[in-house]
């Protein structure tokens, strides 16, 4: 059976979803968020990378990156924001609203979800319990690594819109049934809502991949080509085995430079190195969660030389991979040679 390639790497980046609020709107309202660089600290302390979305539960509206274009939401709709820019949400197209870092701060995230109500591009406040609106979103946010290796985020767009019309309304109920869950303080919401949220994305990067046009390149249409897929799937099938371009071509049935050359094109780096860059993320999963020695941490990914290894951490990563470890507050266990 063939390796899941993309499952691999979101299994391996942390995926995971928390914070979760409303927005609702009047007749004539806009709403502003900052760059997530900015918030992220606040609403999933110690996030490396933080993406935002919205789900339309009532109404339509307009959203968008902070200076482009605009697209128009429906009822079901959901847009996602992979590379966290800053955007505006409202009621007509080409309204702003006070991008108001200092509110999240403020806000009581321990009493998830929050319902912050806009009237005219105001500073968000919350609404009462029985607040109405023309329109109303949940919101929410994804988390994810982008060091030492995620490929996946830098091959998405910087905005992903999923329309109810063509399958995404489904999932957008699914979703806002477990928004309710969570609002009432039923045992468990918070986690399901949380786990509705991974599954939406994996849903939009799906649906992004399906709809690419023949002749894209980048790793996600990598995915799909006859022999770089093939490639990626068998880098991460055996990633520790002795791999050279000449192996890898012969197991996928293209020689040695066209396999080069395609894989390049595609994916935008040799196949050796990314299967360097993807040893180093499974490294740093196992040195953020095992108690293994750096030694056999090396072992594991494929280095025969624990001094290879780090060489190649610390060239990626800035540090050896003993120091990476500590800064997390990981203990280091010695190994032949000590610690580095």
């Amino acid at each position: 059976m063939s390796r899941d390639t993309l499952s691999d790497v979101l299994h391996t980046v942390r995926l995971r979803g928390a914070v979760f609020f409303y927005i609702s709107g009047g007749r004539r309202w806009a709403a502003e968020a900052p760059a997530s660089r900015d918030i992220a600290p606040v609403v999933m302390p110690g996030a490396e990378h933080v993406m935002e979305y919205h789900v339309v539960t009532r109404g339509d509206c307009w959203a968008g990156i902070v200076g482009e274009p605009p697209v128009r939401l429906s009822q079901g709709d959901i847009i996602l924001f992979p590379h966290g820019d800053a955007h505006v949400v409202s009621s007509a197209r080409g309204m702003r609203a006070d991008p108001n870092v200092s509110w999240y701060h403020e806000a009581r995230l321990d009493q998830l979800p929050l319902r912050i109500a806009y009237e005219g591009a105001s500073v968000p406040t919350l609404a009462p319990p029985g607040h109405t609106s023309h329109t109303t979103l949940a919101c929410g946010f994804l988390s994810c690594d982008l060091r030492p290796f995620n490929p996946l985020i830098g091959a998405l767009p910087r905005q992903l819109h999923l329309r109810a019309a063509d399958g995404g309304g489904a999932l957008a109920e699914i979703l806002q049934r477990a928004v309710e869950e969570s609002d009432a303080r039923r045992p468990g919401g918070e986690a399901m809502l949380a786990r509705m949220s991974e599954l939406l994305f994996v849903d939009a990067v799906r649906r992004y991949l399906d709809s690419l046009p023949p002749g894209t390149t980048g790793w996600l249409a990598g995915l799909r080509d006859r022999f770089v897929g093939r490639a990626l799937a068998l880098l991460h099938e055996k990633p520790s085995s002795r791999w050279t371009v000449e192996e890898l071509g012969r197991q996928v049935g293209l020689s040695r430079s066209p396999l080069h050359e395609r894989f390049v094109q595609f994916v935008g780096q040799p196949p050796m190195q990314y299967l360097t860059h993807w040893r180093m993320q499974l490294a740093s999963g196992l040195l953020r969660n095992s108690n293994s020695t750096v030694g056999a941490i090396a072992l594991e990914v494929g280095y025969a030389s624990e001094a290879a290894f780090v060489r190649a951490f610390k060239r990626l990563m800035g540090q050896p991979p003993a120091a990476w470890r500590r800064a997390l507050g990981r203990p280091t266990r010695a190994g032949r040679r000590g610690t580095r």
